[in-house]
């Protein structure tokens, strides 16, 4: 019981930290894109690189968001019929949806992308574009490190759920 615990607690403040950092891109974000806007539309000028560093940031701040997201359970759920359940009862929908669609769903990613990155790296990928930014195979990398703390987040999730329906999980001290 300690371990997990313990694995809980370290999971969710890894993932709030990652979340946190990753919050800042966003106003990164907004910087780049208004840039391009003012570059665009007042001076006619356009920069390849600047629009692939937008989809970038937006695509670092989408997947490694998605644990915090996870773990502030503000990702997307048809919450008609779970905001009415009990407790134990949405401890037991987080039972089954991490652990048959959750849990093997991140797995799957990471063994499919897990080539798909290594080729990256293998053949130092860069953007296909003119000007396009170099190192693709960094934001490609981060696909899967992305989904290894969402499966981190899921199973810390699903512990929790383990322990509510037990009736051995105490909020105030998790």
């Amino acid at each position: 019981m300690n371990f997990i615990n313990k694995y809980i607690k370290a999971v969710d403040k890894l993932n709030s930290k990652i979340g946190i950092g990753v919050s800042y891109l966003t106003a990164l974000l907004v910087i780049v894109v208004c840039y391009d806007v003012v570059t665009r539309y007042f001076f006619k000028s356009s920069s390849v690189a600047i629009q692939e560093l937008e989809w970038h940031l937006f695509a670092v701040i989408f997947l490694l968001g998605g644990g915090y997201t996870l773990l502030t359970e503000n990702h997307v759920r048809v919450d008609i019929i779970y905001v009415r359940l009990s407790e134990k009862k949405k401890a037991w929908i987080n039972i089954l949806g991490t652990f048959f669609f959750l849990i093997p769903f991140s797995l799957m990613i990471l063994y499919t992308s897990w080539n798909f990155v290594e080729n990256s790296f293998l053949i130092s990928e860069t953007s296909p574009d003119p000007g396009g930014l170099p190192a693709r195979f960094i934001i490609k990398s981060i696909l899967p490190i992305a989904f290894v703390f969402i499966l981190l987040q899921g199973i810390s999730l699903l512990f929790k759920s383990i322990l509510i329906v037990a009736g051995k999980f105490n909020t105030k001290e998790n």
